[in-house]
């Protein structure tokens, strides 16, 4: 159905696809690991300062304020505070976590990070438990999130970006392909013409063998002996011709 030029262009287009998507997708994986370590970083250090906070804080009830003075320059971080009881002590204007987030337990202080999508937004969560300066107060425990805004952003410029690039590649890759195909061929389209030169008054044409490709050489030779037995054996047959009228 298609030509061996276009089975290659085609053959060569797919396989450059394949590559160009193949690291597209590498690429977005990795940035996607990189935004979440940096994401772990961020928390982590967050951490460090609510505990600082919660430690040196004499009265809990002084750790809102000290939380607000703290954290206010803190762009897409957002807080929560709970009691033992469950009751909210400090918590950051309009944030709103699900309520199936998990909990740090006593034999782990810490939570795994957690993610949930809230109205087009993303955030990634780390629970913690926190005990105040005070032994005899009963632990707190803090939900520390960070909007991911800017590295959805980041990530949605990214694919499209990505996704022009691999368009080009991939297109561009073709017409290469199609053209490398099709200069590749051209020994072929040599032997093709040379043959149809080949005719009963015109047997002594043969392929070109040293133009062509090593992998053509071959088909060049055998059509050559071909055209050595063709042309005996015309001779000979108007030799007999020429015998027959003669006698």
């Amino acid at each position: 159905f298609f030509s061996l030029t276009h089975r290659l262009a085609i053959f060569f287009t797919t396989v450059a696809a394949a590559v160009v998507l193949g690291l597209g997708m590498l690429f977005l994986v990795a940035t996607e690991r990189h935004f979440l370590e940096l994401d772990r970083i961020t928390l982590k250090d967050k951490q460090h300062l609510i505990e600082s906070i919660v430690v040196n804080t004499n009265s809990i009830d002084d750790i809102p304020s000290r939380l607000r003075e703290s954290l206010n320059n803190h762009h897409g971080l957002s807080v929560i505070v709970k009691n033992a009881k469950g009751d909210v002590l400090f918590k950051t204007e309009g944030f709103q976590p699900p309520a199936t987030l998990d909990a740090p337990t006593p034999e782990h202080r810490i939570s795994e990070i957690q993610s949930w999508k809230n109205q087009g937004r993303e955030f990634r969560a780390l629970n913690l438990r926190v005990n105040p300066a005070h032994s005899a107060a009963p632990p707190l425990d803090f939900l520390i999130a960070i909007d991911m805004e800017d590295h959805m952003q980041f990530m949605a410029q990214l694919r499209r970006t990505l996704a022009l690039y691999a368009i080009g590649a991939i297109f561009v890759s073709g017409m290469l392909g199609w053209f490398a195909a099709y200069k590749g061929m051209a020994p072929l389209r040599a032997m093709k013409t040379r043959a149809t030169t080949v005719s009963s008054h015109r047997l002594d044409k043969r392929m070109p063998v040293e133009a062509v490709p090593a992998e053509m050489a071959d088909l060049a030779q055998e059509l050559n002996k071909m055209l050595d037995r063709l042309q005996n054996d015309f001779q000979r047959l108007s030799d007999f011709s020429s015998d027959l009228a003669h006698e």
